[in-house]
């Protein structure tokens, strides 16, 4: 299902529990690192202007110097909880010509994430644990295995959740852009 992301995020207070029965399971941390990550509104749209926010266009700065521009659009479009997204990702090797060329197209700035983030993987499912500056820490399931449709991979990456048998805090329905800019979905 390339291009498409079904993934579930929870509010984390406390990580140590999971990354530990991720452990017993075999997963690995990949180093920790920084992105930085510059979220823009459309001219041609306004990706906030719907009661449920659907579409964003990211450009994501990495300390070790990664780049890179991303679109998603979330589905349901008009449902206030998403079960997934098409999502259309490509490196960039300049940033500052990206800048620019949103810019002259009047592309505005919304609103920059700064996190800190830890990538587990399993051989079905990525997690990663994220630290965002004035928003908290949360955990991230993403599915990476084979599924015939979307409601196959939701339902197998429920089961791992639901297996994992770790308290997680609240299901979050809403991207850090949201919880940023203060809107409920």
């Amino acid at each position: 299902m390339k291009y498409i992301e079904v993934e579930k995020k929870y509010a984390l207070p406390n990580p140590h529990a999971l990354k530990a029965k991720l452990e017993q399971l075999g997963a690995k941390p990949s180093p920790q690192t920084r992105q930085v990550d510059a979220y823009y509104n459309a001219p041609h749209r306004d990706f906030l202007a719907p009661a449920t926010i659907s579409e964003w266009l990211r450009i994501r700065t990495q300390e070790d110097g990664g780049s890179s521009i991303n679109f998603k659009r979330w589905h349901p479009i008009d449902a206030t909880t998403k079960t997934h997204a098409d999502e259309y990702e490509t490196t960039v090797t300049d940033i500052e010509a990206i800048e620019h060329i949103l810019e002259a197209l009047d592309f505005t700035p919304l609103v920059t994430v700064d996190k800190t983030r830890e990538t587990w993987t399993l051989p079905d499912v990525e997690i990663v644990f994220d630290h965002v500056e004035d928003a908290g820490d949360y955990v991230e399931f993403e599915y990476k295995g084979e599924a015939t449709t979307i409601n196959d991979a939701t339902r197998q990456l429920e089961t791992f959740i639901t297996n994992l048998d770790i308290e997680l805090g609240d299901i979050i329905n809403r991207g850090y852009p949201h919880i940023l800019l203060g809107r409920e979905h």
